[in-house]
């Protein structure tokens, strides 16, 4: 992950890997600069429920869910996944941790934002993960 990435937008983002810190594994860098941006859309904590009020029940369809809830919100600002500077995920239990990579890696491709991954309690128990992110455009 050396050098800047562009958007179409003509915003830059520059991974930043220091010598001094362990390198990034599994989608993720350490640090980003983005340079160019207009505006940044800071997403609040979207949750496993479709527009019709229906949570599934298995994580990887809530987990599919969240990342629609997410794209919805960023189409709505006039951006994409591409856009996304900081995804901070919230799960409920370690053993979905794999899945969460794994569908997160689909959605967001050869794109890599600062990410952070937090094994919590969240405030529905039907909710197995939640899902918060900041864009710039």
């Amino acid at each position: 992950m050396k050098g800047p990435t562009m958007t179409a937008d003509r915003v830059v983002f520059t991974p930043i890997q220091p010598p001094d810190a362990p390198p990034s594994l599994g989608g993720y860098v350490q640090a980003l600069t983005v340079t160019g941006a207009s505006r940044l859309v800071f997403v609040s904590g979207q949750i496993p429920e479709s527009p019709d009020g229906h949570v599934p029940d298995d994580f990887e369809t809530q987990c599919r869910t969240v990342w629609n809830n997410i794209l919805a919100c960023l189409a709505g600002a006039g951006l994409d996944a591409s856009s996304l500077v900081k995804v901070t995920t919230f799960l409920s239990k370690r053993e979905y941790a794999d899945a969460n990579s794994a569908i997160r890696r689909e959605i967001l491709g050869d794109h890599h934002p600062a990410l952070t991954v937090i094994i919590s309690e969240i405030f529905d128990e039907r909710w197995l993960l939640e899902i918060e992110a900041i864009a710039a455009g």
